[in-house]
């Protein structure tokens, strides 16, 4: 029943948007979709899971609202996974309008605009910078994109993460999509700028550099810290080839409470947070191969492999590193992703997962889960 009357009201709030911009009335345009998801995995660090040769469950049931009316639409995605995994929740939700052909501005839980967009990798498990938050990541406020054939930069101010409690002095729910800050400390006022050119107008060559900047604000202290991350990236597109590489820097610096530590954070998503690292820098590199086949189930395949690597700035820290070899399937609206997931020192794969991200331990060995994600998206 919640997201019965969760689309209701977006549908309501996209109405009264439309009724007060509208010379008249014409009629609205709206798309419902989502999608279906089982996942099977067998992880070297479960022994019983081993012997059993593995589990298969569900991953996730989701749902997607779009609606256009004059120029004004509406996005919006929400998400169903078990209560292991934090339940449901918004992944993202916009109002948005097309200025022209060329630009449009969106406000509600919208995209952060940074790094390799939509994703700085190919695999279900995406990368390094998923994990701390600068992948894919989604916050609330409003964002301006304007796009041509030679140029493209997108301009976000943030007012702060998903908010679900409006409390005075209460604690950000880790029950969300994308990491962000979560304990004692609060995202607030973060500004985004991003920059692509496209060399010689072709799609091939997306250059890119980005930047944010923002505040921590204390729930002791009462103080506001601050928080950067800065990035350069490329991505080499053809018919057949995906080349992705990306270099970042970030730090957070917030004034927590006298005895607390200022060299990590917490951070959470999917019901669950963790420690995380205040200073680092991560290089990620992702390749992949596009080939068309002619089979009765599946017509298009994609192999690739997803490198990542953590350099953490505090001395006594330990680095963290993830590799993803894999192959997606995909035919319709069917998509199957087979990987090979291998990390050191990565909270979900083969951690301990407090604090991986966080001061890692350097005894740590290297661990490895294979993975199975079926999909069906209508």
């Amino acid at each position: 029943m919640f997201y019965s009357k969760f689309y209701q009201g977006l549908l309501v709030a996209l109405s009264l948007c439309l009724f007060s911009s509208a010379q008249s009335q014409e009629k609205l345009e709206v798309d419902i979709g989502g999608a279906l998801r089982f996942n099977y995995n067998l992880s070297s660090w479960k022994e019983g899971q081993k012997d059993r040769g593995g589990d298969f469950g569900y991953d996730l049931f989701r749902l997607n609202v779009n609606g256009a009316y004059q120029g004004i639409y509406v996005d919006a995605e929400y998400r169903f996974y078990s209560e292991a995994f934090g339940g449901d929740f918004l992944k993202h939700g916009v109002v948005g309008y097309e200025l022209n052909e060329n630009s449009k501005i969106e406000v509600g839980l919208a995209k952060v605009p940074f790094g390799i967009e939509r994703y700085n990798s190919n695999n279900f498990f995406l990368n390094l910078p998923y994990y701390v938050g600068l992948e894919d990541d989604y916050d609330m406020g409003i964002t301006y994109t304007y796009e041509n054939d030679d140029y493209e930069y997108h301009l976000g101010f943030f007012k702060n993460s998903e908010e679900l409690r409006f409390g005075s002095n209460s604690e950000n729910s880790s029950n969300r999509y994308s990491y962000d800050i979560v304990g004692r400390n609060k995202e607030i006022n973060q500004v985004n700028g991003k920059f692509i050119w496209k060399p010689l107008g072709t799609k091939k060559h997306r250059i890119g550099a980005s930047a944010k900047y923002g505040g921590i604000y204390n729930l002791d202290t009462e103080e506001i810290g601050d928080r950067y991350a800065f990035a350069i990236h490329h991505q080499y597109h053809t018919e057949d080839w995906l080349i992705k590489t990306q270099i970042l820097t970030a730090g957070f610096n917030p004034i927590n409470a006298p005895g607390e530590p200022r060299n990590k954070l917490l951070l959470g998503a999917y019901g669950v947070p963790y420690d995380t690292a205040a200073k680092f820098e991560i290089y990620t590199l992702g390749i992949s191969r596009y080939i068309d086949i002619d089979t009765k189930l599946f017509k298009h395949l994609e192999i690739y492999n997803d490198f990542g690597f953590m350099d953490k700035r505090e001395k006594g820290f330990t680095d963290s590193f993830m590799n993803v070899t894999g192959v997606l399937f995909s035919s319709g609206p069917i998509f199957c992703f087979v990987d090979y997931a291998a990390g050191y020192n990565h909270s979900w794969l083969g951690g301990n997962f407090v604090d991986d991200f966080g001061v890692g331990d350097p005894d740590a060995k290297w661990e490895a889960r294979f993975n199975i994600n079926i999909g069906y998206y209508f």
